[in-house]
């Protein structure tokens, strides 16, 4: 599984489209088609706009929260929030060959996802990020170890856990060391599409 997500930004279709084109440009293999509060006709066309353009670039792509849409434009997958529909349902959906990610905030809702099961965890957010409304309570870099410690501690095997939430670039080596698997990255990408190779020279 690829370790750097971009999750798509911008505020109309064009900008979205544009950040995801250049993030592809610069080698991302991963992208998370995200556009709170768009038009559902709005995001429907951007998630297929995005969807043809993965498919051109043997790129991963999946959508944020639509379960629905991503089967009917046959996505790689979705990403789930805590508040959205569950695991569960979203496999039944989607069948067993899809991937299906789920957001945790706390050491409970990482053995939550464990257990439902989905196929990597967005834990976070790590720091305040305006790129996402109704902020969980932030987390530290001493809390996602804490994290770690807790499930080897459980004696479990660690998931592929991401972190999510106004990560950099320079917060990887930490974050690696810690034990976290990879991260999913929106505003650094966005802002300097070009980093994306730093990004993954630093998470080999």
């Amino acid at each position: 599984m690829e370790k750097l997500q971009y999750i798509s930004q911008g505020f109309t279709i064009e900008d979205q489209e544009l950040n995801i084109k250049k993030a592809l440009d610069n080698g991302i293999k991963w992208i998370q088609v995200r556009w709170k509060n768009a038009p559902e006709n709005d995001f429907i066309k951007l998630c297929e706009i995005s969807k043809k353009l993965c498919s051109d670039n043997q790129t991963i792509c999946i959508i944020n929260d639509h379960v629905h849409i991503a089967k009917d434009l046959d996505a790689d997958g979705v990403h789930l929030g805590l508040k959205d529909i569950s695991i569960e349902i979203a496999r039944h959906v989607l069948g067993e060959n899809k991937i299906i990610g789920g957001t945790a905030n706390t050491i409970s809702d990482v053995l939550q996802r464990m257990n439902e099961p989905c196929d990597y965890i967005g834990l976070g957010p790590l720091r305040f990020t305006s790129t996402k409304e109704q902020l969980s309570p932030i987390l530290d870099f001493e809390e996602y170890e804490k994290i770690i410690w807790d499930l080897k501690e459980k004696s479990l095997e660690i998931p592929k856990i991401f972190a999510i939430g106004g990560v950099v670039l320079s917060d990887i080596e930490l974050l690696r060391s810690i034990g976290i698997y990879g991260a999913a990255v929106s505003r650094q990408i966005t802002n300097q599409p070009s980093i994306i190779k730093k990004f993954k020279t630093a998470m080999q």
